[in-house]
């Protein structure tokens, strides 16, 4: 084969090679209309697409929010460090699937604080074009995490292969745009609305208790701390000696605070040395300065990354 003639790429490709580039943030401060922003008020960055559950998480948490889509969640931070947009909204853990650990590290390498958290009740649903029926499906499109958490409904059919895409509703978009009647995706209510598409099977994740926990992101010199926090998010490192951890935990413990969730993550560039990511119920803003001052004689490295009210 001469090496004159081009590659061949598919439809898919080719499209998410366009939408990559059509969801950079750089785009995204020099043209509006062409992030697919919304709504006419605080712009709020997202990673993903419009109809996406961090959209539908946004607008709960700003009602006239004007969503602001980027690619990657890297993307995301970047847009409120060069100050394209005012927040950002990120999913932060799953009831199911656990912590999004990415988000955890860029929290801590920017500078930013959460300033509102809510819970978002993640409904899948199984989406095609209008017209087709589910016995013509046999790809099936959606974020890994989707796709995980609707492995029951996949087995019972096991004509669909399942192909992971970087967004929820970016598979719905793209399904929208190939006009492909033996594809579906897998995606929220809201999804199938925005871009028109039909909904085949509705709930089929596997378990319905299945919430996300968004937090609501700004510059930490944009953030104004809610009053009526009663709830604390913090970033630590310890002192490398026998019992630090221990050490640490009392004394948030003798302060009456009440420690709901921790997870550790390895420290980049530096083997077996770990960041602890901790969350706290607190009585007042007070009460959460003098936790942070009460960990700094047992760490190496304390960081508020944020006080909110608690979602319930």
């Amino acid at each position: 084969m001469s090496s004159d003639v081009p590659l061949q790429k598919s439809p898919m490709t080719l499209w998410y090679g366009a939408r990559k580039q059509s969801l950079n943030p750089s785009i995204a401060s020099s043209a509006k209309d062409s992030t697919g922003a919304t709504g006419p008020g605080m712009r709020i960055a997202i990673q993903g697409e419009p109809g996406s559950f961090s959209h539908e998480a946004a607008v709960k948490l700003v009602a006239d929010a004007t969503i602001v889509p980027c690619s990657l969640s890297a993307d995301v931070f970047a847009a409120l460090d060069d100050e394209t947009v005012e927040a950002a909204v990120i999913p932060i853990e799953n009831s199911l699937a656990g912590s999004v650990s990415e988000h955890f590290d860029l929290l801590l390498t920017h500078d930013v604080k959460v300033e509102q958290e809510t819970l978002l009740r993640i409904h899948h649903n199984l989406i095609a074009l209008s017209g087709v029926d589910t016995g013509e499906i046999d790809r099936v499109f959606s974020h890994p995490v989707a796709l995980a958490q609707c492995r029951r409904f996949l087995a019972e059919h096991p004509r669909m292969e399942a192909f992971a895409f970087y967004d929820t509703a970016g598979s719905v978009k793209q399904l929208m745009e190939l006009r492909d009647r033996h594809a579906a995706a897998i995606a929220s209510e809201a999804a199938a609305h925005h871009y028109g598409a039909k909904i085949l099977e509705a709930g089929i994740e596997d378990n319905p208790e299945n919430f996300t926990r968004f937090f609501l992101v700004r510059r930490s010199k944009d953030s104004v701390p809610d009053p009526k926090s009663n709830k604390m998010s913090l970033a630590f490192s310890l002192e490398n000696r026998a019992g630090s951890l221990v050490a640490a935990l009392s004394e948030l413990s003798a302060l009456g605070t009440n420690l709901t969730k921790i997870e550790s993550r390895p420290v980049q560039g530096k083997p077996w040395e770990y960041i602890f990511y901790v969350d706290c119920q607190i009585q007042s803003l007070e009460d959460g300065l003098r936790s942070v001052k009460s960990l700094g004689p047992h760490c190496a490295m304390v960081k508020e990354l944020g006080r909110y009210q608690e979602a319930r």
